[in-house]
């Protein structure tokens, strides 16, 4: 068994095509059915059904050996970033994730700080949701992710350092009456007004219907779908109201926040794989990341209620 066999089987699986699979590796498509078959062999199981009406599709084996083989491969490329480290950090590469209130709230600033410090590292950045992005770290696409802890906690093939603890705040249009004029709102006062709801897959989206669901009553849903980006552009039209993170009300002056009472908060952590020594550069976007936050905390410039839970000082981990 080989890499290379390896990599020629996750392509096929991709892409359903052996022809599709060998113009994306680059080769020729003799070449990489031949090495199929040898790892094929190599294994004593078919891996690969080719006899589908709609193409190859994966044997019960293939099924079993595909996150083994996406790991190994995200391992090698780990050890080559890791040698190119040793020249120190005029090189490598931090692949990062974040959900979109993330990406929005303050990781934009910190990825320009990073690259103002290490301008030759490459960085490489995937929004989505909180799930998405734990099964990508578990997979090693991504080498760290911002991610909102679940109320049973990560997954235990990762390791993660809290980082933020925020509230989450009723957002309407600055421009209009204020929906409660002492400053807060109970999820039965919010039912009864126009909701804006991000599409399936978003945290706060859960939290929002649950909040609903835990005080007995059915939100009136505006529109539902969209990323945070679009949420927050319907609140400011006028389209209706949304439940949305603190982070995300810094730089909108368009927005009001509104407290809702019982409070809803949500844990936001660093996460990365357990079981691979962060890089150099990891670490330094790591470092950089609790720096970053710990200056803004003690600047006040978060907006709404968001505590840090990690200070460069007190935020080391194993390496």
């Amino acid at each position: 068994m080989t890499l290379q066999q390896l990599a020629y089987f996750v392509a096929v699986a991709d892409v359903r095509s052996f022809t599709r699979a060998a113009d994306a590796v680059g080769v020729a498509q003799p070449t990489l059915s031949r090495q199929l078959r040898a790892l094929e062999d190599d294994l004593g199981a078919a891996l690969i059904d080719r006899g589908g009406r709609d193409g190859p599709v994966l044997t019960p084996a293939g099924e079993a050996v595909l996150p083994l083989a996406r790991r190994m491969l995200a391992d090698m490329e780990s050890a080559r970033v890791a040698v190119a480290d040793i020249v120190g950090l005029r090189s490598g590469r931090v692949r990062v994730g974040a959900t979109p209130s993330l990406c929005i709230g303050v990781l934009a600033d910190v990825l320009r700080v990073f690259h103002e410090k290490y301008p030759d590292i490459g960085l490489e950045l995937v929004e989505s949701g909180s799930q998405p992005l734990v099964r990508s770290l578990v997979r090693g696409e991504i080498d760290v992710a911002m991610v909102i802890v679940p109320a049973g906690g990560v997954d235990p093939a990762l390791h993660a350092t809290p980082l933020l603890r925020e509230r989450l705040s009723v957002a309407s249009p600055s421009s209009g009456r204020s929906p409660a004029p002492r400053g807060s709102m109970g999820v039965r006062e919010l039912a009864r007004r126009p909701l804006i709801v991000p599409r399936q897959g978003y945290d706060v989206r859960e939290s929002t219907l649950q909040a609903f669901a835990d005080a007995g009553v059915t939100p009136h849903l505006a529109v539902q779908g969209g990323e945070m980006d679009a949420v927050l552009r319907l609140v400011e039209a006028g389209t209706g109201m949304a439940v949305v993170p603190d982070l995300v009300f810094a730089g909108r002056p368009r927005l009001r926040r509104t407290v809702l009472t019982p409070p809803l908060y949500r844990t936001v952590a660093l996460a990365r794989r357990a079981d691979l020594t962060p890089t150099l550069a990891v670490r330094a976007f790591r470092d950089t990341l609790l720096t970053f936050l710990s200056d803004l905390a003690a600047a006040g410039g978060f907006p709404g209620d968001v505590q840090v839970l990690r200070r460069p000082d007190n935020g080391s981990e194993p390496h």
